[in-house]
C-alpha cells in the first residue's frame, strides 16, 4: 500500500469540470457541471476505499476539501 492518501481533484477546464488524480496524465472524468464532477469524484473515491476530495476554483486554489468514507465496508457493524 502507498503512503500517499487516495485523493481526487475537481477543477475547471474549457470543456467542463475534470476529475483527476494528482500526478495523472488524463482526467478520470470530464463533466459539464461542477456538481456532477463532485458527485462522480465522491463515487470514485468511495469505490476505491475512501480518501480526500479537493474542489479547486478557476484560479487553481483549493476552495473546499472533504473526506469521503469507504463505500463498501466489509464489516456489518459500525465502528
Amino acid at each position: 500500500m502507498t503512503d500517499r492518501p487516495n485523493t481526487r481533484d475537481v477543477s475547471p477546464r474549457e470543456d467542463g469540470w475534470a476529475v483527476t488524480r494528482p500526478g495523472a496524465d488524463r482526467a478520470s472524468a470530464v463533466l459539464p457541471t461542477q456538481a456532477e464532477a463532485v458527485a462522480r469524484a465522491k463515487e470514485i473515491l468511495a469505490n476505491d476505499g475512501g480518501g480526500e476530495l479537493r474542489v479547486r476554483g478557476r484560479n487553481g486554489q483549493v476552495r473546499e476539501q472533504n473526506t469521503v468514507p469507504p463505500g463498501r465496508d466489509p464489516r456489518r457493524s459500525k465502528g
